[in-house]
């Protein structure tokens, strides 16, 4: 009986990381259209509620951007989930020079924007369990990366993960 290799793997086995997908869009829309508040929470006030809300907007829009420069940069590597392309090269450049997975931070860039906009503590939350697990995901991709690309873990000393100069 022949093996198949990674990439002729089904999708609902998840060897490529396929789950990684799902729970990603999952949190996504939990961010979006889940509640925002407990009852009885303490709500933002006036002045925090504008200043949280024009901040929000700058965040969404830096967000936005970083993930449109990521993903014109990745060009014909892009792939939805976390395995990489056969045939693909590391990218080091343009947003990958300062944060190695640039889409992930754009997306909480814009999870954590889109709670100061809509001042919600729950989707605050929602944010926060986003970036732990893009966190774990991560670490998955990167054995990969590892594994494929011989100068990633040079690349991985000299640049942040998911923060720019910060993580």
């Amino acid at each position: 009986m022949e093996k198949k290799n990674i990439s002729q793997a089904h999708w609902w086995k998840g060897a490529r990381g396929e789950w990684y997908v799902v729970a990603q869009i999952a949190l996504m829309a939990l961010v979006l259209l889940g509640p925002r508040n407990f009852p009885g929470w303490l709500l933002w006030r006036s002045p925090w509620n504008l200043v949280s809300a024009i901040a929000g907007g700058m965040i969404i829009l830096a967000g936005l951007a970083l993930f449109i420069a990521a993903i014109m940069r990745l060009g014909s590597n892009l792939t939805p989930v976390p395995y990489p392309k056969e045939g693909g090269s590391l990218v080091e450049t343009g947003p990958y020079r300062f944060v190695r997975h640039p889409i992930y931070c754009a997306v909480l860039l814009t999870a954590f924007g889109w709670a100061f906009l809509v001042h919600g503590w729950l989707t605050l939350g929602y944010a926060i369990i986003m970036l732990v697990f893009f966190d774990i995901k991560s670490r998955r991709e990167e054995e990969w990366l590892k594994a494929k690309f011989p100068g990633y873990r040079e690349y991985q000393k000299r640049v942040r993960k998911l923060i720019p100069f910060v993580y």
